[in-house]
């Protein structure tokens, strides 16, 4: 995994304050109806999810699906992200998200908490946002991937030893799933991120596709 979330993209040099988090947009809309057989994910996270951006079908939702579909397996994965999102933004709608579904999803990948890095939000307070959606999650017998982020260098290795094991640690806790760095292997590089240097282009979706599509695969199969 890198260990760089190097200062040419989302993290700043040191001399200026973090980038401003995306505004946050309308809710995403609720999926048609499934067929029986086929599997339900849904990806509830921020803008890295919701495809900011790039086109609907070029998202992280949307390229995920096809990879999967090339795998054999019928599966729907609902876009549930919403740019601009903190933990604390999810947790309040997670429950009507859930809700809102046809039916209960077989999976859910949860990635959230680059916000609250860029706004410098305490990591207490996004480990307890976390722990309690995934709580919630638990609570509904919903299995989960969950997708970690990394600390940009600039916020001090203070808040970084802070931040960093949230993932981990709630991964081991409840028994989830864990991609620890969703950028892994794009954000070093310029040509798989967008100008802003925070958001992935779709040649950089489809690199983080390719690292977590095995694992969402064996989880829906499993």
């Amino acid at each position: 995994m890198a260990l760089v979330y190097c200062t040419a993209a989302c993290s700043p040099s040191s001399d200026e304050a973090a980038p401003p988090p995306v505004e946050r947009t309308d809710a995403p809309a609720r999926p048609a109806a499934l067929n029986a057989d086929t599997k339900l994910v849904m990806a509830f996270g921020d803008s890295l999810y919701a495809g900011y951006g790039v086109k609907q079908d070029e998202s992280f939702p949307a390229q995920l699906e096809k990879a999967l579909g090339a795998k054999g397996l019928k599966v729907t994965v609902h876009n549930a992200g919403v740019s601009g999102d903190t933990t604390a933004a999810g947790l309040q709608r997670l429950a009507f998200a859930l809700d809102g579904l046809p039916r209960k999803p077989d999976l859910v990948l949860l990635g959230l908490g680059g916000n609250d890095m860029l706004r410098g939000i305490s990591p207490d307070q996004t480990r307890s946002n976390m722990e309690a959606m995934l709580k919630e999650l638990q609570k509904r017998d919903i299995d989960v991937v969950l997708t970690g982020m990394i600390a940009a260098p600039n916020l001090g290795q203070d808040y970084a030893g802070r931040f960093n094991p949230i993932f981990t640690d709630l991964a081991k806790t409840y028994d989830a799933d864990l991609y620890p760095f969703f950028l892994d292997s794009v954000i070093t590089d310029p040509g798989l991120m967008l100008p802003d240097g925070v958001h992935p282009n779709p040649q950089g979706i489809a690199k983080v596709v390719s690292g977590i599509s095995d694992l969402v695969a064996a989880e829906l199969e499993g």
